[in-house]
C-alpha cells in the first residue's frame, strides 16, 4: 500500500482534526499556532502532487528536498509519495563536504527547496548537475519553478498511484557519524511497517499529539492520525535548543508524545526541575540516537507525573529494533550497568529477531551465532530492515547478510542478550579495543566505571600504541572542562579502575576540554577522532 493512502483515509474520518501545527513565535514572546486540518493537509498535498507532475516529476524520480520544517514540509513529502516519486532527505547538519558528496552520489533528478539552497545550487553547479527540474518555495527566477504560483488553480482531488510494498518510497541518508554518509533505501512496505510498529509499541491513537524534535518522526505520527506540533528549534542543532521554548510549546499544545535526541531532553529535563515545572500531558518522552544516561531518566521522574521515558534502539537502516522504559532501567538494570554490563536497550519489538554473532569485518562471512550472555555483533531481522544502500554495493555487502529470502542487518554494534531476552549495548564494533585474540574491551563496560566520578561529564575508551604495543586509554571530559590532571583526581581514577577486570586494564588517562560528537544528535562521541588526538600525546 502507498503510505500516502493513510493520510487520505484519515482525512475522511477526521476532516476537521488538526494535522500539522507550527509553533510561530511573535514579538512579545508568545506563540501563535497556525495549522492544517487533515482535510486541508489532504487537499494541499493533492494540489502539490498535481503541480509536481505538471513540472515533470514522475513515479520513481529521485527528488532532493531541502525544506524547512514548517507547515508544508510534511505535506510536500506526502505529495511526492502520492505520485510515487522518491524524496531524498539529507541532513544539512552533516557538514558541507559530506552534504555535497551525498548529493553527487545520489544524483537527484529534481530538487524542491527553499530559495537559499537554489542560490547555492547556482554557485556550485557541478555538484547539482544531475538536477533537471528545479522547484522553489521562494521566487528565485530563471528556470526554477515557483511552487505557489497560482497553486489554487490545481485540483484538490488526487488518487495516490498504486505501488507494491517493495517499491522505493524514499532515500534517507545516514549522518556519516560512524563512516561515510550512505543513502538508505526505504520502500512503501517498510514505512507502513514502521508506522504500525511505533503505533503498537507506544499504544498511540488519533487522540494523541506529538512534538517531534526530529522532523521525520512526524511522518509516522501524521500517518497514524495524530496531531503533530513543530517545535520552535533548529532540528539540525538539537544541543542548541532553548528548553524554555520547547516546554512552552509542549504545555500550550498539550503534547502527549515527544521524541528526539537525548541532547534535547536532557536540557528540557534540567530546565523543568530547576523551575519546578511538570509536564502533565506527556505520556512518553522518547529518546534515540545514543545511549541515554540514567541521570536523564531520573530527571523526568520528577517532571512526568503521568508518563515515562523510553529509549528505542535502532538505526536509519533498521528502526525500531528494541525498546525499554526509563522506569525499568532505573528499577532493575542500572545496577548492572554500573558494574560494566553495558546499557540495557530492552527486548525486541514484535516480529523482530535479534541474534548475537561472532564479530567479523569480513563481508558475507559465515555466521557464528553465540549463546546468551556472550558478547558479539548485533544482527537483526524484521520487515523494517532496509534492503540496501543506494548504488553502494560494497557498503551493502558489509551491512547485509542474506539467508534464504531474508535480509539480516548488521547493526555495527556490540552487545549481548540476557536470560530475560533483553539486549545490552556495549558500543560500536569499530570502537572495541582488542588487546589479544582472547581479550577485548568494549567502550560502555569500561566507561561506566569512570563515569561514576562526580566531577566527570563523560569518558571515552580508545586504543593507542605505546612502545609498539596496543594499550587501552581513557579520555575524560570533566564537568568543568578542566585539562589539568590534579593529583587527587588521578588518585580517584586509579581507585575506580580497580572495580572490574576490564577497567583495570586501562593504563593511561587524558583530559580533553570538549568531546567531538556527531552532527545529527550531538551526543555520539567520536572515539576515533579522540583516539587520534590521544595518540599524538602518547
Amino acid at each position: 500500500m502507498n503510505i500516502a493512502h493513510r493520510i487520505s483515509a484519515i482525512s475522511k474520518i477526521y476532516p476537521d482534526k488538526k494535522s500539522v501545527v507550527f509553533s510561530e513565535r511573535v514579538g512579545d514572546g508568545t506563540y501563535r499556532y497556525p495549522f492544517y486540518t487533515f482535510k486541508e493537509f489532504e487537499e494541499r498535498s493533492n494540489q502539490f502532487a498535481h503541480r509536481f507532475q505538471r513540472n515533470g516529476i514522475h513515479q520513481g524520480m529521485r527528488v532532493l528536498l531541502f525544506v524547512t520544517p514548517r507547515l508544508d514540509f510534511s505535506v510536500i513529502v506526502f505529495s511526492l509519495f502520492k505520485i510515487g516519486a522518491v524524496p531524498v532527505l539529507i541532513d544539512p547538519g552533516m557538514g558541507i563536504k559530506n552534504l555535497l558528496g551525498s548529493i553527487e552520489q545520489v544524483k537527484p533528478e529534481a530538487m524542491i527547496s527553499i530559495g537559499k539552497v537554489h542560490w547555492i545550487r547556482r554557485i556550485l553547479r557541478s555538484k547539482f548537475k544531475s538536477v533537471k527540474i528545479k522547484i522553489s518555495l521562494n521566487r528565485v527566477g530563471g528556470s526554477t519553478h515557483y511552487l505557489y504560483e497560482n497553486l489554487d488553480l490545481e485540483s484538490r482531488e488526487f488518487s495516490p498511484v498504486e505501488v507494491k510494498s517493495t517499491d522505493l518510497s524514499a532515500i534517507l541518508f545516514t549522518s556519516g557519524g560512524t563512516g561515510i554518509p550512505k543513502g538508505v533505501l526505504y520502500t512503501h512496505g517498510i514505512l507502513n511497517t514502521q508506522t504500525d510498529a511505533l503505533k503498537e509499541m507506544f499504544n498511540l491513537t488519533p487522540a494523541d499529539s506529538d512534538l517531534p524534535g526530529f522532523p521525520l518522526f512526524a511522518l509516522f505520527t501524521l500517518a497514524m492520525g495524530m496531531t503533530s506540533t513543530i517545535p520552535d528549534m533548529d532540528p539540525t542543532k538539537p544541543v542548541s535548543c532553548d528548553p524554555q521554548k520547547i516546554v512552552q510549546n509542549i504545555l500550550e499544545s498539550h503534547s502527549t508524545f515527544v521524541a528526539g535526541s537525548p541532547a534535547i531532553w536532557e536540557k528540557v529535563g534540567k530546565y523543568c526541575v530547576e523551575n519546578k515545572i511538570t509536564l502533565p500531558s506527556v505520556k512518553q518522552v522518547v529518546m534515540f540516537g545514543a545511549p541515554v544516561r540514567a541521570e536523564i531518566h531520573e530527571l523526568f521522574k520528577k517532571v512526568l507525573i503521568n508518563g515515562d521515558t523510553y529509549t528505542p534502539y535502532g538505526a536509519t537502516e533498521c528502526l525500531p529494533v528494541s525498546l525499554i522504559s526509563g522506569s525499568e532501567v532505573l528499577e532493575t538494570k542500572i545496577s548492572r550497568t554500573l558494574l560494566g554490563a553495558g546499557t540495557c536497550i530492552g527486548r525486541p519489538v514484535p516480529r523482530t529477531t535479534i541474534k548475537i554473532i561472532k564479530a567479523t569485518d569480513i563481508p558475507e562471512a559465515q555466521i557464528q551465532e553465540l549463546p546468551k550472555g556472550s558478547i558479539g555483533e548485533i544482527l537483526v531481522r524484521g520487515e523494517q530492515v532496509t534492503p540496501a544502500y543506494f548504488e553502494m554495493p560494497e557498503e551493502t555487502m558489509k551491512a547485509k547478510i542474506e539467508i534464504g529470502d531474508t535480509i539480516w542487518h548488521r547493526m555495527g554494534d556490540m552487545g549481548h542478550m540476557d536470560e530475560e531476552n533483553n539486549l545490552w549495548f556495549l558500543g560500536r564494533k569499530s570502537h572495541r579495543v582488542e588487546l589479544s585474540t582472547d581479550l577485548t574491551l568494549y567502550p560502555l563496560e569500561v566507561e561506566a566505571i569512570f563515569n561514576q566520578h562526580p566531577e566527570v561529564k563523560r569518558t571515552a575508551l580508545v586504543k593507542i600504541v605505546r612502545h609498539g604495543a596496543t594499550v587501552p586509554a581513557i579520555i575524560i571530559e570533566r564537568k568543568d572542562s578542566g585539562t589539568k590532571m590534579a593529583e587527587s583526581f588521578m588518585h580517584d581514577l586509579l581507585k575506580l579502575k580497580l572495580k572490574t577486570n576490564a577497567s583495570d586494564r586501562v593504563q593511561y588517562f587524558y583530559l580533553h576540554p570538549s568531546f567531538p560528537v556527531d552532527v545529527r544528535h550531538n551526543i555520539k562521541i567520536d572515539r576515533l577522532k579522540l583516539a587520534a588526538w590521544a595518540q599524538e600525546k602518547a
